[in-house]
């Protein structure tokens, strides 16, 4: 439990209070394409969070561009850094990120790391209270998975959700 916890942390705040609590706005972190692999584990994400949405009575969400592009230049910048956490480059916040990417409605973030599947990151979330409750926020209708692996190889998930 301690590793799981260790490993996931989930924004507390919504939106609208964490838009109003933050007052720099910086762009998201350059991410190089997705690599094959990547690309495999966020489309997988996205399948499988999806079938819990519809499990806990919610909409699929659709893949949407801008929180992706946010979310994988967190994910990179993480990578790079070593850093786990939902602060970000200069201070960001995943609603100025997202804003920074374009998508105005950000609803909320999670984030893991280590987690070499997507099957394992998503059963991760489901079972941390926080993850859960974005994951099965009906209200959400959008997201976007950004996975980028660090130079040992180690993958960092950022998961993104816009009303």
């Amino acid at each position: 439990m301690r590793q799981l916890l260790r490993r996931l942390a989930v924004a507390a705040l919504l939106a609208p209070a964490a838009a109003g609590a933050m007052t720099m706005i910086a762009s998201p972190a350059e991410a190089a394409p997705a690599k094959a692999s990547e690309q495999a584990l966020q489309t997988e994400v996205n399948r499988l969070v999806n079938i819990e949405r519809s499990r806990g009575g919610c909409s699929v969400l659709k893949v949407n561009a801008a929180l992706t592009k946010a979310a994988r230049g967190h994910s990179a910048w993480m990578a790079q850094t070593g850093k786990f956490s939902h602060v970000g480059k200069g201070g960001s916040s995943f609603t100025t990120r997202s804003k920074a990417a374009g998508y105005t409605k950000a609803s909320g973030e999670n984030i893991a790391w280590g987690y070499r599947t997507a099957a394992t990151v998503v059963d991760g979330w489901m079972k941390s209270p926080g993850h859960r409750r974005n994951i099965l926020n009906c209200k959400s209708k959008a997201v976007g998975v950004g996975v980028v692996q660090a130079a040992n190889g180690t993958p960092y998930y950022t998961q993104n959700f816009g009303f």
